[in-house]
């Protein structure tokens, strides 16, 4: 049986954690990058130092011809993946009057355009599997309450919660599920400096920020087998924000 795993944006930050923790759990893994592919193999090499396998896979979420090639080309060598983990991302933040035409439709294209160009050339071969699968997308509190300065953000990341729901009601019968993570305030080496914080966090009832390995517990939990009746769901990581 298959039970590899493709994790977009995996070679630091979140995506790392998810990788390292998936493989704890006994899946293979199938490591993705944009351009940081020193990291990425390095990632790699730590979930082979856990005893699974792993392959890096380099592309742009958003350029859906690179996408389709790279992934049917892995599909046909190594078989239909168990299950996909949506995580690449990015933020142009900005105040809405100040926010580019680039600002909005390179984060579309990366976050909401990505779930499509992503699943699209790889499930039916999922399907084919007619075995159980798992899809889970990393959106964001953004995408359930909106933030100032994140149109851009807030509406992809909206978007991906509806279409992972629409998706899930179209494979629930397949045995494939469809769910999402959405973290609030995570501690990484990728935050932005210019986030306030210090103000955030007291509206945080946790009152600390959350790590990418909670994050990825998450994640594990929806992956694994026994999570077949659980689909359509959004999980909030977020110390109680909303």
């Amino acid at each position: 049986m298959n039970n590899t795993i493709l994790i977009t944006g995996s070679s630091r930050g979140i995506g790392k954690a998810i990788a390292l923790r998936l493989a704890q759990s006994g899946f293979d893994i199938v490591v993705h990058c944009r351009s940081r592919v020193e990291e990425a193999e390095a990632v790699a090499q730590a979930v082979r130092d856990l005893g699974k396998s792993a392959r890096v896979l380099q592309f742009d979420v958003a350029n859906r011809a690179e996408v389709a090639e790279k992934l049917s080309a892995d599909v046909e060598a190594h078989g239909a993946y168990y299950g996909v983990v949506l995580n690449a991302g990015l933020t142009r933040d900005n105040a809405f009057p100040a926010l580019s035409e680039e600002d909005w439709d390179r984060v579309l294209r990366t976050n909401l355009d990505g779930f499509y160009n992503v699943l699209h050339p790889i499930m039916m071969p999922m399907i084919r599997r007619r075995k159980a699968g798992r899809i889970v997308c990393i959106t964001s509190v953004s995408g359930l309450i909106g933030n100032r300065g994140q149109v851009n953000y807030s509406a992809s990341k909206a978007g991906l919660i509806g279409a992972a729901k629409a998706l899930a009601v179209e494979l629930a019968k397949r045995k494939i599920t469809v769910n999402c993570v959405a973290p609030g305030l995570i501690d990484t080496d990728i935050l932005d400096e210019n986030v306030p914080i210090d103000e955030i966090l007291k509206m945080i009832p946790a009152g600390r920020m959350g790590s990418p390995e909670e994050v990825a517990h998450a994640v594990d939990f929806l992956m694994d087998e026994k999570a077949g009746y659980i689909t359509r769901q959004v999980i909030a990581v977020n110390g109680g924000l909303c």
